[in-house]
């Protein structure tokens, strides 16, 4: 199974993390569903041209955290997370991304509604790219 993970070599979060995050986002967001089964961590490694090491990190992490369980000689699989669980990491990935963006604006001079109109001329591209069908 090929995941939709985007590595981005310039940010300043370790590639281990952003393979947690893009994982844990497709797991409750539900494009992954307990069960499912995930790559091997050598084939994960070379689909996002990275270490052996560093997805082995990345799936000790969500291991540990509950969000996919390894079976010996079996594989990796999403792992069964509660509804609780699911929200309370969508609420909280999206408010600590906005409040950085809003940290990043301010630290370049724009006023709280100066940052406002941007987040509402955002999501009015958004609902517009929606309605035709872009993603």
């Amino acid at each position: 199974m090929k995941l939709p993970i985007k590595i981005e070599q310039n940010s300043r979060s370790p590639i281990y993390h952003q393979i947690e995050e893009q994982i844990k986002a497709l797991i409750v967001s539900g494009h992954l569903n307990e069960g499912d089964p995930l790559p091997s961590i050598r084939a994960l490694a070379k689909e996002t041209a990275c270490s052996v090491i560093t997805t082995r990190r990345a799936y000790q992490n969500l291991e540990q955290e509950g969000y996919i369980r390894t079976t010996q000689g079996k594989g990796t699989f999403v792992a069964k997370v509660g509804d609780e669980i699911k929200e309370q990491t969508k609420f909280s990935t999206v408010y600590h991304t906005l409040s950085m963006a809003i940290e990043t604006g301010r630290r370049h001079d724009y006023s709280f509604e100066q940052l406002l109109d941007m987040v509402h001329t955002i999501i009015q591209q958004q609902k517009e790219k929606e309605g035709r069908g872009e993603e």
